[in-house]
């Protein structure tokens, strides 16, 4: 029996990661909420309730570098028309390990369900909780496969003075022991990709995640 989804994931922030054979590796959902790709070297992982084979078999029709095909817009413009859902971007997908102790970060928790973070978020992840510092806000929660994942904004007027390092590095603390914690940023943003790396976080390939449709839904500016 092959990997599940959470096994794969589970395997990636061990430095464990499938062959890079040019393959592509089809597996079912976790939950409901998450469908999607995920590309690492010179391999995919396709997580979907729907028919491997059609997975597949679309795949190979496509013209283009067999080693791209999965994260190729037509694929997953077919994958979002079949199944229904949406999806905003391709993500770098990054992952830390935990950091023993409290954040040096002064935080305060958001109790507030309605605060616009708190409510994307949601969409996303489940056992969502959101900490407030100034200039800046941390989200975390349990994303694809469970896995601990986290989110930062930081006010345009505290940019250029490592907050964004500081959020990032704080989810490292806050996270239960032994577990890692995720982030995905958009390619294009640049301030966000350095500050999760200057925090300790290592890509580890590239996500694209298709949720649940919904009628009138507008593409979000960050996960």
């Amino acid at each position: 029996m092959g990997q599940t989804l959470s096994e794969i994931v589970e395997a990636a922030a061990d430095g464990r990661f499938p062959p890079p054979d040019g393959g592509t590796t089809v597996v079912p959902q976790e939950n409901h909420r998450d469908a999607g790709v995920l590309a690492f070297t010179a391999h995919a992982v396709v997580f979907t309730d729907e028919d491997p084979e059609w997975v597949l078999a679309t795949l190979a029709a496509l013209d283009c570098d067999a080693l791209a095909a999965a994260m190729n817009p037509r694929f997953l413009t077919a994958l979002l028309d079949r199944t229904g859902r949406v999806t905003d971007t391709i993500d770098l997908l990054t992952v830390a390990d935990p950091l023993p102790g409290e954040p040096s970060l002064e935080l305060r928790e958001m109790t507030d369900r309605d605060h616009p973070r708190a409510q994307r978020a949601r969409r996303r992840r489940d056992d969502v909780r959101v900490w407030a510092a100034d200039g800046g806000v941390l989200v975390l929660g349990r994303g694809v496969a469970g896995r601990w994942e986290t989110a930062i904004e930081v006010d345009e007027a505290a940019r250029h003075r490592g907050l964004g390092r500081a959020l990032a590095t704080a989810a490292r603390h806050l996270v239960p022991p032994g577990e890692p914690v995720w982030s995905q940023q958009a390619a294009g943003n640049a301030r966000s990709v350095r500050a999760f790396r200057a925090a300790g976080y290592r890509p580890v390939g590239a996500e694209a995640l298709l949720l649940p449709g919904r009628a009138g839904a507008v593409s979000a500016p960050g996960r």
